[in-house]
Protein backbone atom coordinates (compact mmCIF):
# COMPACT_ATOMS: atom_id res chain seq x y z
CA UNK A 1 0.00 0.00 0.00
CA UNK A 2 1.39 3.03 -1.06
CA UNK A 3 1.87 5.74 2.06
CA UNK A 4 -0.82 8.19 1.17
CA UNK A 5 0.99 11.11 3.99
CA UNK A 6 4.27 12.23 4.17
CA UNK A 7 6.51 14.75 7.02
CA UNK A 8 6.59 18.21 5.47
CA UNK A 9 7.47 21.65 7.55
CA UNK A 10 4.52 23.79 6.67
CA UNK A 11 4.43 27.77 6.74
CA UNK A 12 0.98 28.51 8.30
CA UNK A 13 1.37 32.60 7.42
CA UNK A 14 3.41 35.52 7.45
CA UNK A 15 5.73 35.97 10.68
CA UNK A 16 8.53 34.65 12.76
CA UNK A 17 9.94 31.25 13.17
CA UNK A 18 6.40 29.32 15.04
CA UNK A 19 4.58 30.00 11.22
CA UNK A 20 6.92 26.98 10.37
CA UNK A 21 5.13 23.99 11.62
CA UNK A 22 6.39 20.53 11.52
CA UNK A 23 4.29 17.83 10.20
CA UNK A 24 3.91 13.86 10.05
CA UNK A 25 0.82 13.64 8.28
CA UNK A 26 0.86 16.15 5.43
CA UNK A 27 -0.90 14.59 2.10
CA UNK A 28 1.56 13.19 -0.23
CA UNK A 29 1.11 14.72 -3.74
CA UNK A 30 -0.37 13.27 -6.52
CA UNK A 31 1.51 14.18 -9.88
CA UNK A 32 -0.96 16.18 -12.36
CA UNK A 33 -1.22 16.16 -16.07
CA UNK A 34 2.40 16.74 -16.88
CA UNK A 35 4.26 16.66 -13.45
CA UNK A 36 6.69 14.49 -11.94
CA UNK A 37 6.94 13.05 -8.26
CA UNK A 38 9.65 14.02 -6.76
CA UNK A 39 11.90 11.72 -3.65
CA UNK A 40 13.37 14.93 -2.05
CA UNK A 41 17.24 13.72 -0.96
CA UNK A 42 18.04 17.27 0.20
CA UNK A 43 16.88 20.95 -0.20
CA UNK A 44 19.29 24.49 0.44
CA UNK A 45 17.94 27.36 2.09
CA UNK A 46 17.72 30.77 0.54
CA UNK A 47 16.66 34.25 1.28
CA UNK A 48 13.44 34.42 -0.67
CA UNK A 49 11.89 31.53 2.26
CA UNK A 50 13.24 33.65 4.87
CA UNK A 51 11.92 37.25 3.27
CA UNK A 52 8.63 35.84 2.31
CA UNK A 53 8.21 33.88 5.76
CA UNK A 54 9.10 37.19 7.91
CA UNK A 55 7.13 39.87 5.22
CA UNK A 56 10.24 41.30 4.35
CA UNK A 57 9.47 41.80 0.45
CA UNK A 58 6.19 43.82 1.07
CA UNK A 59 6.48 47.88 0.93
CA UNK A 60 5.86 48.67 3.94
CA UNK A 61 9.48 47.29 5.54
CA UNK A 62 12.45 49.52 5.74
CA UNK A 63 14.54 47.77 7.44
CA UNK A 64 17.14 45.15 6.83
CA UNK A 65 15.53 42.08 9.22
CA UNK A 66 12.06 41.98 8.00
CA UNK A 67 8.27 42.69 8.95
CA UNK A 68 6.69 43.45 11.97
CA UNK A 69 3.32 41.29 12.72
CA UNK A 70 1.72 44.52 10.84
CA UNK A 71 3.81 44.74 7.92
CA UNK A 72 3.48 40.73 7.40
CA UNK A 73 0.27 41.12 7.14
CA UNK A 74 0.28 43.22 4.13
CA UNK A 75 -1.08 41.64 0.43
CA UNK A 76 2.62 42.17 -1.13
CA UNK A 77 4.31 40.79 1.24
CA UNK A 78 6.11 38.46 -1.17
CA UNK A 79 8.58 38.09 -3.91
CA UNK A 80 6.30 38.87 -6.87
CA UNK A 81 3.87 41.59 -4.59
CA UNK A 82 1.35 39.03 -5.17
CA UNK A 83 -0.56 37.65 -2.01
CA UNK A 84 0.78 34.03 -1.05
CA UNK A 85 -1.75 31.34 -0.18
CA UNK A 86 -1.09 28.92 3.14
CA UNK A 87 -0.67 26.98 3.96
CA UNK A 88 2.66 26.79 2.28
CA UNK A 89 5.49 24.19 1.72
CA UNK A 90 8.55 26.46 1.00
CA UNK A 91 11.77 25.05 -0.13
CA UNK A 92 13.41 25.94 -3.74
CA UNK A 93 16.77 23.90 -4.31
CA UNK A 94 15.56 20.23 -4.81
CA UNK A 95 17.41 17.41 -5.24
CA UNK A 96 15.82 13.89 -5.31
CA UNK A 97 14.74 10.76 -7.18
CA UNK A 98 11.33 10.81 -9.78
CA UNK A 99 9.65 8.44 -8.07
CA UNK A 100 6.24 8.87 -10.49
CA UNK A 101 4.89 10.28 -13.39
CA UNK A 102 1.76 12.09 -14.38
CA UNK A 103 -0.50 11.21 -17.40
CA UNK A 104 1.31 13.72 -19.85
CA UNK A 105 4.94 13.66 -18.16
CA UNK A 106 8.02 12.16 -19.98
CA UNK A 107 8.13 8.41 -18.73
CA UNK A 108 12.12 8.56 -19.65
CA UNK A 109 12.39 10.32 -16.14
CA UNK A 110 11.66 7.44 -14.10
CA UNK A 111 14.41 6.88 -11.34
CA UNK A 112 16.67 9.45 -12.82
CA UNK A 113 18.03 11.85 -10.02
CA UNK A 114 17.31 15.75 -11.00
CA UNK A 115 17.44 18.87 -10.10
CA UNK A 116 14.72 21.44 -10.30
CA UNK A 117 14.59 24.75 -11.82
CA UNK A 118 13.11 27.23 -9.54
CA UNK A 119 11.21 29.33 -11.76
CA UNK A 120 7.32 28.33 -12.92
CA UNK A 121 6.74 29.39 -16.40
CA UNK A 122 3.87 29.70 -18.52
CA UNK A 123 4.88 27.07 -20.78
CA UNK A 124 2.85 28.91 -23.95
CA UNK A 125 4.29 31.73 -23.04
CA UNK A 126 7.85 31.00 -20.91
CA UNK A 127 9.50 34.15 -21.62
CA UNK A 128 6.93 36.31 -20.41
CA UNK A 129 8.14 37.89 -16.86
CA UNK A 130 4.32 38.91 -15.44
CA UNK A 131 3.80 34.85 -16.10
CA UNK A 132 6.27 33.54 -13.85
CA UNK A 133 6.48 32.13 -10.07
CA UNK A 134 8.58 30.22 -7.89
CA UNK A 135 9.05 26.87 -6.61
CA UNK A 136 8.06 26.49 -3.12
CA UNK A 137 6.42 30.11 -3.35
CA UNK A 138 3.75 30.14 -5.88
CA UNK A 139 3.66 26.55 -5.35
CA UNK A 140 4.69 23.80 -3.12
CA UNK A 141 8.55 23.08 -2.75
CA UNK A 142 10.80 20.91 -1.18
CA UNK A 143 10.97 21.06 2.49
CA UNK A 144 9.37 17.92 2.69
CA UNK A 145 9.89 14.29 1.75
CA UNK A 146 8.25 14.56 -1.63
CA UNK A 147 7.40 17.42 -4.17
CA UNK A 148 5.57 17.55 -7.64
CA UNK A 149 6.56 19.48 -10.17
CA UNK A 150 6.36 20.06 -13.73
CA UNK A 151 7.99 17.91 -16.09
CA UNK A 152 9.53 20.45 -17.82
CA UNK A 153 11.77 22.16 -14.97
CA UNK A 154 13.30 19.00 -13.65
CA UNK A 155 16.71 18.60 -14.94
CA UNK A 156 18.74 14.93 -14.83
CA UNK A 157 22.22 14.93 -13.61
CA UNK A 158 25.39 13.01 -13.89
CA UNK A 159 27.06 13.74 -11.42
CA UNK A 160 29.45 12.58 -8.19
CA UNK A 161 28.69 15.30 -5.45
CA UNK A 162 26.38 14.40 -3.04
CA UNK A 163 22.55 15.28 -2.40
CA UNK A 164 23.62 17.85 0.15
CA UNK A 165 26.24 18.80 -1.96
CA UNK A 166 24.09 19.25 -5.09
CA UNK A 167 21.58 21.37 -3.32
CA UNK A 168 24.10 24.31 -2.69
CA UNK A 169 23.53 25.20 -6.36
CA UNK A 170 20.56 26.18 -7.96
CA UNK A 171 19.27 29.58 -6.01
CA UNK A 172 21.97 30.40 -5.65
CA UNK A 173 23.77 29.99 -8.59
CA UNK A 174 21.04 30.86 -11.03
CA UNK A 175 20.94 33.52 -9.37
CA UNK A 176 24.51 34.63 -9.61
CA UNK A 177 24.64 33.56 -13.52
CA UNK A 178 21.64 36.06 -14.68
CA UNK A 179 23.55 38.90 -12.32
CA UNK A 180 26.34 38.17 -14.59
CA UNK A 181 24.35 37.47 -17.51
CA UNK A 182 22.34 41.29 -16.48
CA UNK A 183 25.75 42.89 -16.85
CA UNK A 184 27.17 41.35 -20.14
CA UNK A 185 30.51 40.67 -17.82
CA UNK A 186 33.52 38.96 -19.61
CA UNK A 187 37.31 38.54 -19.56
CA UNK A 188 37.69 42.19 -19.91
CA UNK A 189 36.00 42.96 -16.88
CA UNK A 190 37.04 43.31 -12.91
CA UNK A 191 33.69 42.37 -10.68
CA UNK A 192 32.93 43.81 -6.97
CA UNK A 193 31.11 41.50 -5.42
CA UNK A 194 29.80 42.11 -1.91
CA UNK A 195 28.73 40.15 0.39
CA UNK A 196 30.84 37.15 -1.27
CA UNK A 197 31.09 34.78 1.42
CA UNK A 198 27.32 33.89 0.88
CA UNK A 199 25.63 31.48 -1.10
CA UNK A 200 24.95 34.02 -4.41
CA UNK A 201 28.37 36.27 -3.14
CA UNK A 202 30.48 33.05 -3.39
CA UNK A 203 28.61 31.39 -6.44
CA UNK A 204 29.21 35.07 -8.28
CA UNK A 205 33.26 34.55 -7.59
CA UNK A 206 33.04 31.22 -8.98
CA UNK A 207 31.04 32.00 -12.29
CA UNK A 208 32.87 34.80 -12.63
CA UNK A 209 36.46 33.36 -12.94
CA UNK A 210 34.42 31.14 -15.20
CA UNK A 211 34.02 33.67 -17.43
CA UNK A 212 37.64 34.60 -16.73
CA UNK A 213 37.21 37.92 -14.58
CA UNK A 214 38.99 39.50 -12.38
CA UNK A 215 36.93 39.30 -8.96
CA UNK A 216 37.46 41.53 -5.70
CA UNK A 217 35.17 40.62 -2.79
CA UNK A 218 34.16 42.37 0.46
CA UNK A 219 33.61 40.13 3.24
CA UNK A 220 34.40 39.82 7.16
CA UNK A 221 38.43 39.04 8.20
CA UNK A 222 37.06 35.94 9.67
CA UNK A 223 35.46 34.59 6.27
CA UNK A 224 38.60 35.91 4.45
CA UNK A 225 39.84 32.17 4.08
CA UNK A 226 36.72 30.71 2.58
CA UNK A 227 36.52 33.53 0.46
CA UNK A 228 39.90 33.02 -1.19
CA UNK A 229 39.31 29.39 -1.44
CA UNK A 230 36.28 29.76 -3.56
CA UNK A 231 38.54 31.82 -5.92
CA UNK A 232 38.43 35.08 -4.99
CA UNK A 233 41.39 36.85 -7.11
CA UNK A 234 41.67 39.75 -3.87
CA UNK A 235 39.64 39.98 -0.60
CA UNK A 236 38.79 43.20 0.97
CA UNK A 237 36.47 44.11 4.49
CA UNK A 238 32.89 44.29 4.21
CA UNK A 239 33.33 47.49 5.74
CA UNK A 240 36.07 49.37 4.09
CA UNK A 241 37.17 52.74 5.49
CA UNK A 242 38.15 54.11 1.70
CA UNK A 243 37.28 51.81 -1.23
CA UNK A 244 38.54 54.01 -3.56
CA UNK A 245 42.17 54.24 -2.41
CA UNK A 246 42.04 50.27 -1.32
CA UNK A 247 40.88 49.52 -5.01
CA UNK A 248 43.45 51.69 -6.53
CA UNK A 249 46.38 50.29 -4.22
CA UNK A 250 44.85 46.55 -5.90
CA UNK A 251 44.03 47.25 -9.47
CA UNK A 252 46.63 50.51 -10.50
CA UNK A 253 45.17 51.56 -13.39
CA UNK A 254 42.91 48.91 -14.02
CA UNK A 255 39.06 50.20 -13.93
CA UNK A 256 36.30 48.38 -11.61
CA UNK A 257 33.45 47.58 -14.46
CA UNK A 258 31.01 45.72 -12.79
CA UNK A 259 29.66 45.85 -9.33
CA UNK A 260 27.39 42.59 -8.60
CA UNK A 261 25.62 42.99 -5.47
CA UNK A 262 23.08 41.48 -3.01
CA UNK A 263 23.91 43.55 -0.11
CA UNK A 264 22.66 46.95 -0.53
CA UNK A 265 22.20 49.09 2.53
CA UNK A 266 24.09 52.12 3.07
CA UNK A 267 27.81 51.01 0.97
CA UNK A 268 25.78 51.56 -2.34
CA UNK A 269 26.25 54.85 -2.86
CA UNK A 270 30.11 54.48 -2.38
CA UNK A 271 29.86 51.04 -4.60
CA UNK A 272 28.05 53.48 -7.48
CA UNK A 273 31.07 56.04 -6.90
CA UNK A 274 34.05 53.66 -7.43
CA UNK A 275 32.50 52.41 -10.70
CA UNK A 276 34.48 53.70 -13.92
CA UNK A 277 32.79 55.75 -16.32
CA UNK A 278 30.35 53.61 -18.15
CA UNK A 279 30.39 51.02 -15.47
CA UNK A 280 27.84 48.49 -14.64
CA UNK A 281 25.94 47.67 -11.22
CA UNK A 282 23.47 44.80 -11.05
CA UNK A 283 21.68 44.05 -7.93
CA UNK A 284 19.78 40.63 -7.14
CA UNK A 285 19.45 41.31 -3.22
CA UNK A 286 19.49 44.03 -0.34
CA UNK A 287 20.27 42.15 3.01
CA UNK A 288 21.82 44.93 4.75
CA UNK A 289 18.85 46.61 3.69
CA UNK A 290 16.30 48.17 0.80
CA UNK A 291 16.56 51.75 1.31
CA UNK A 292 19.54 54.07 -0.09
CA UNK A 293 20.67 57.72 -1.19
CA UNK A 294 20.66 57.80 -4.51
CA UNK A 295 22.44 60.68 -6.11
CA UNK A 296 21.30 60.82 -10.27
CA UNK A 297 23.84 62.41 -10.93
CA UNK A 298 26.49 59.77 -9.80
CA UNK A 299 24.60 57.70 -12.27
CA UNK A 300 24.25 60.39 -15.32
CA UNK A 301 27.77 61.53 -15.33
CA UNK A 302 29.02 58.48 -15.11
CA UNK A 303 27.09 56.82 -17.44
CA UNK A 304 26.47 53.69 -15.26
CA UNK A 305 23.94 50.96 -16.69
CA UNK A 306 21.82 49.74 -13.24
CA UNK A 307 20.18 46.37 -13.65
CA UNK A 308 17.53 44.69 -11.58
CA UNK A 309 18.08 40.74 -12.01
CA UNK A 310 15.43 38.29 -10.52
CA UNK A 311 13.19 36.58 -12.99
CA UNK A 312 15.72 34.06 -14.88
CA UNK A 313 14.93 33.61 -18.72
CA UNK A 314 14.73 30.36 -19.99
CA UNK A 315 17.63 27.80 -20.46
CA UNK A 316 19.98 29.25 -17.75
CA UNK A 317 19.35 26.22 -15.11
CA UNK A 318 20.42 24.00 -18.32
CA UNK A 319 23.36 25.97 -18.40
CA UNK A 320 24.01 25.73 -14.81
CA UNK A 321 23.61 22.21 -14.92
CA UNK A 322 26.38 21.93 -17.57
CA UNK A 323 28.69 23.64 -16.00
CA UNK A 324 28.19 20.96 -13.05
CA UNK A 325 28.57 18.11 -14.92
CA UNK A 326 31.77 19.25 -16.50
CA UNK A 327 33.12 20.20 -13.19
CA UNK A 328 32.97 23.59 -13.38
CA UNK A 329 32.21 24.87 -10.71
CA UNK A 330 31.88 23.68 -7.69
CA UNK A 331 29.92 23.39 -4.24
CA UNK A 332 30.28 25.46 -1.25
CA UNK A 333 28.68 23.28 1.77
CA UNK A 334 28.66 24.89 4.84
CA UNK A 335 26.36 22.87 7.06
CA UNK A 336 23.55 19.96 6.93
CA UNK A 337 20.37 19.90 9.08
CA UNK A 338 17.46 17.41 9.12
CA UNK A 339 14.73 18.79 7.82
CA UNK A 340 12.64 18.63 11.14
CA UNK A 341 15.35 20.77 12.37
CA UNK A 342 14.18 23.65 9.72
CA UNK A 343 13.92 26.16 12.63
CA UNK A 344 17.87 25.82 13.69
CA UNK A 345 18.93 25.65 9.98
CA UNK A 346 17.18 29.14 9.18
CA UNK A 347 18.80 30.40 12.28
CA UNK A 348 22.30 29.48 11.75
CA UNK A 349 21.80 30.71 7.80
CA UNK A 350 20.73 33.74 9.10
CA UNK A 351 23.32 34.37 11.11
CA UNK A 352 25.80 34.51 8.48
CA UNK A 353 28.22 32.89 9.99
CA UNK A 354 29.00 30.65 6.84
CA UNK A 355 30.69 30.44 3.92
CA UNK A 356 28.30 29.21 0.98
CA UNK A 357 25.37 27.33 1.91
CA UNK A 358 23.16 25.41 4.24
CA UNK A 359 20.94 22.22 3.60
CA UNK A 360 18.35 20.75 5.02
CA UNK A 361 17.79 16.27 4.30
CA UNK A 362 14.27 15.03 4.89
Amino acid sequence: MVQPTMNAMVLMGHGDMDQLRWRTDWPKPIPQSAQVLIQVHACGLNNTDVNTRTGWYSKGVSSATGGDSTNAAKDDATWGGAPLTFPRIQGADVVGTVMDVGPNADANLMGKRVLIDTWLRDWDDPTNLNKTGYFGSECDGGFAEFTAVDARQVHPIQSDLTDAELATFATSYITAENMLNRASVTADDTVLIPGASGGVGSALIQLAKRRGATTIALCSADKKGGVMAAGADHVLDRQPTDLASDLAAILGNTALTVVADVVGGTLVPTLLNVLARGGRYTCAGAIAGPMIDFDLRTFYLKDLTLTGATIVPPGVFADLVGYIERGEIKPLLAETFRLEDLHQAQSAFMAKAHVGNIVVTP
